[in-house]
């Protein structure tokens, strides 16, 4: 199931005067049309180029519509954003499946599309890039995990491995050299202890250890003692909670320091977002502590463009396609060629996007720009602003 969305030079007018963007600049490339194995094909950036927009929608379910819905809309935003862009979207039903969204892929290569936006999640976009692989198709997925991430297939959620880069690099250039992990004992406490011990090896931390709980209420509260009696013989600086609000965040929060855990001489760190729900933030044990957030200025702005365009607020996964589009979108607008091969997608500079700052990196996954902000019973500060561009090379 695919259908075509085309934008009038009348409405990408509208949207683009809406949602007028500063766009970086990029490196013109020789037209030709000619490929380039494992970096994907070059194309004319005069003629009207082609582009898949895999979203999950076909399924039935109310959500994931709403969710396509918006996805869609995002790209569209980028789109009339790059006014000189020639960009035909077609967009494709995967129904969050990873079978239909092979054959989805498959469908809109043999129609032309010279670029992959989405799918959204990881055992789809897996499959989406073997198929893409074969025809040196570059694959944008919507997803974050970094798994799937690698050869054609870019991953451009934030990651938890950007996010313990982020937090645990701030942490130990002010001082916090030895760092500890507290995760549950499930698939997602491994991975996030993973990305905090690669985080500290960038940064020149010492990786102290990870202590774990039963991922459950009683095993966060049996568990806490002696978690917090093995942190304060540890000799960490710093210690990582991984978990969310919806994980039992607020209860670890409360019976770490109960066990002794000695926030005074301990900083708290967090992986996930601490100010969701706002309530959070008011646990005594996570006070004077240190999480990422994105760049919250980037966010507003998005945010009131789709709301001045659609008539409504976006869904939180949004801006994911509008940077996806974007990326291409820009190269395109500046007439480059290799707009949708790897080498210029991976530019070091990055990109401007819904939520700021972003670039590809050469291993598939994005790096994007985070504030640091510091925890208290009202609210938060943010202690350091996200970078609105990137220097040097990504990796």
């Amino acid at each position: 199931m695919n259908y075509r969305t085309s934008i009038s030079s009348g409405r990408r007018a509208m949207l683009g005067g809406i949602l007028a963007l500063s766009l970086a600049a990029c490196e013109p490339v020789t037209n030709t049309q000619s490929g380039d194995a494992a970096d994907g094909p070059r194309i004319n950036p005069n003629a009207t180029v082609k582009v898949a927009l895999l979203v999950p929608s076909g399924s039935g379910d109310a959500n994931q519509e709403n969710l396509a819905n918006n996805l869609i809309r995002a790209a569209e935003m980028a789109i009339a954003d790059h006014p000189n862009a020639k960009i035909n979207m077609r967009v494709y039903a995967t129904a969050g499946n990873p079978a239909q969204a092979a054959t989805a892929a498959q469908t809109a290569i043999s129609n032309g599309a010279k670029i992959i936006i989405g799918p959204l999640f990881a055992e789809s976009a897996n499959a989406v890039g073997k198929v893409a692989a074969a025809k040196n198709i570059n694959v944008l997925s919507f997803s974050n995990n970094i798994s799937v991430a690698g050869g054609n297939v870019f991953v451009l959620g934030n990651s938890p491995q950007n996010t313990a880069n982020r937090i645990v690099g701030y942490a130990s250039a002010k001082g916090y050299k030895s760092v500890a992990v507290v995760a549950p004992q499930n698939a997602a406490g491994t991975a996030a202890a993973n990305a905090v011990k690669s985080a500290a090896s960038r940064t020149g931390a010492r990786f102290v250890g990870t202590y774990s709980y039963p991922f459950s209420p009683e095993g966060i509260s049996g568990s806490a003692p002696a978690i917090a009696a093995k942190l304060g013989e540890s000799g960490s600086t710093a210690v990582v909670l991984t978990a969310d609000s919806a994980s039992g965040l607020p209860l670890l929060a409360q019976r770490l320091p109960a066990g002794g855990l000695d926030i005074e001489n301990i900083k708290v760190l967090g992986l996930a977002r601490w100010d969701i729900p706002q309530s959070t933030l008011g646990a005594a044990g996570l006070r004077g502590g240190w999480f990422a957030i994105p760049d919250g200025a980037a966010i507003s702005a998005f945010n009131g463009r789709f709301n001045n365009t659609y008539g409504t607020a976006p869904h939180p996964l949004a801006g994911i396609a509008y940077d996806g589009m974007k990326a291409f979108a820009e190269l395109l607008n500046s007439k480059n060629a290799g707009a949708a091969q790897r080498s210029q997608l991976t530019r070091s500079q990055g990109f401007r996007g819904a939520s700021g700052a972003f670039r590809l990196l050469n291993n598939g996954s994005t790096q994007r720009a985070l504030s640091v902000a510091e925890a208290s019973a009202g609210g938060l500060r943010v202690i350091s602003s996200a970078p609105t561009k990137f220097g040097g090379s990504g990796s």
